[in-house]
């Protein structure tokens, strides 16, 4: 076994967004918000990413959203980055200045602080789009429980990146 920066079960799940992609023939783009880039890096540690992977967006500050993915200010200050809307916004974002097929957008709230009553820390949000697809915005909220003390930050994270990799299976 070749040793990976990252555990196991997110490099097993990342050959298989690698390999059932090229077989797709589908190219991919991330728009990574509280993941930091976490989802490119498991499809990086994969031999052949290069054939699958477009590239990756890690807009973590709201001025990063709206610079480099086009998302409105007014969904930001309407519905918050941590939102149906803003992933949604960040997709569309990616696949416009991207050469992909299909994009995934995360955002949210993986603590310790930053949380709120309407979006706790454990929330995140995710969101799909394809290329010359029209219809119904793919997007869904998810709250991830990361436990008490120093590695629930850790926890939330891993968990958005395995729902992320998860979406960019065909």
């Amino acid at each position: 076994m070749t040793e990976s920066l990252l555990p196991s079960d997110l490099i097993d799940l990342a050959a298989r967004v690698v390999s059932e992609n090229a077989a797709a023939g589908r190219r991919i783009a991330l728009a990574e918000s509280c993941t930091g880039g976490l989802v490119a890096s498991a499809i990086t540690e994969i031999a052949g990413s290069s054939a699958v992977l477009d590239r990756g967006f890690v807009t973590y500050s709201n001025e990063a959203k709206m610079e480099a993915l086009g998302v409105p200010q007014e969904i930001i200050e309407t519905f918050g980055a941590v939102s149906i809307a803003c992933v949604w916004a960040m997709a569309q974002g990616a696949l416009k200045r991207s050469n992909s097929d299909v994009a995934v957008a995360i955002s949210g709230v993986a603590g310790p602080g930053g949380g709120t009553q309407l979006k706790p820390v454990g929330t995140v949000v995710f969101a799909r789009a394809y290329r010359n697809h029209e219809g119904e915005q793919e997007g869904e909220l998810k709250h991830f429980d990361g436990g008490d003390g120093p590695g629930a930050r850790a926890s939330i994270r891993r968990q958005a990146t395995i729902c992320a990799l998860e979406l960019l299976l065909p």
